[in-house]
């Protein structure tokens, strides 16, 4: 089995665990994008040190873990930075109108089985398909 696999394998798992774990401790669903929202706009004041926690778990893990077994498996990320930025944004903004994104609708929501992020998810899945095969192919800017 390939290590890129097993690195898919791990992450999905830990995120998986780590989702569990905030709705068993929070009682509430882990969304990246809701934790970061409720920074940026201010409702999430009431729990600003946890969502900064969660926040610097999610960023610095990976630095953590890649530090430790020397290895940063390779990525196909354009060097087009008004891509990224545009990709960036468009995903921000996408999150906020589906009011949620991978983490809330696809790995916590699917797992309960709520309609909701199983519709969400067959969306945004479908658009993210769309847009590789527009940008990619059709335009040729990635």
């Amino acid at each position: 089995m390939p290590i890129e696999w097993i690195f898919g394998l791990v992450g999905g798992l830990v995120i998986g665990l780590g989702g569990a774990v905030f709705l068993l401790v929070n009682g509430r669903i882990m969304g990246a994008s809701g934790i970061v929202g409720g920074l940026v706009d201010g409702s999430g004041a009431s729990n600003r040190n946890e969502r900064l926690f969660f926040l610097a778990g999610l960023i610095g893990m990976p630095m953590i873990i890649a530090h430790v077994f020397g290895f940063v498996p390779p990525t196909a990320v354009t060097d087009n930075v008004a891509a990224l930025v545009a990709a960036g944004l468009l995903v921000g903004i996408g999150t906020r109108i589906a009011n949620g994104c991978t983490s809330g609708h696809g790995v916590c929501g699917i797992s309960r089985l709520s309609l909701r992020g199983i519709v969400a998810t067959v969306f945004y899945i479908g658009a993210g398909g769309l847009t590789v095969v527009l940008f990619r192919h059709v335009l040729g800017v990635i």
